[in-house]
């Protein structure tokens, strides 16, 4: 597989690394778009949220997300998670993945 994120859970590619447990990676987004970008990904390989059929770790990626927000004083302040789906949503890397973005105001739509 060549995988680019699968490459950085393999320890293959290297990457700021801000949380590791035996189901999540995140780590810091190369082209931030906030002060606070951190990507959220399982060390499973699934392409895409449509094929995510893990409750339980669905369920911890969002308390990864939660204590990562908390960590960097975004939790009081706010942040947004974001999840693109297939390339029509703008995914590009297909390996599920969550984008927290946090430390400037956020507009909607994005930008």
């Amino acid at each position: 597989m060549n995988c680019v994120f699968c490459k950085i859970i393999n320890k293959e590619i290297p990457s700021r690394i801000v949380y590791e447990d035996d189901k999540v990676l995140a780590f810091e987004d190369i082209n931030p778009q906030a002060p606070t970008h951190i990507l959220v990904i399982p060390k499973k390989h699934f392409s895409n949220l449509v094929d995510m059929d893990d409750k339980e770790l669905i369920g911890h990626i969002f308390m990864v997300i939660k204590k990562i927000a908390k960590d960097r004083g975004a939790d009081e302040r706010g942040f947004r998670v974001v999840m693109n789906c297939n390339s029509e949503a703008g995914q590009t890397v297909y390996h599920t993945h969550f984008h927290l973005l946090a430390g400037r105001k956020m507009h909607w739509p994005p930008g």
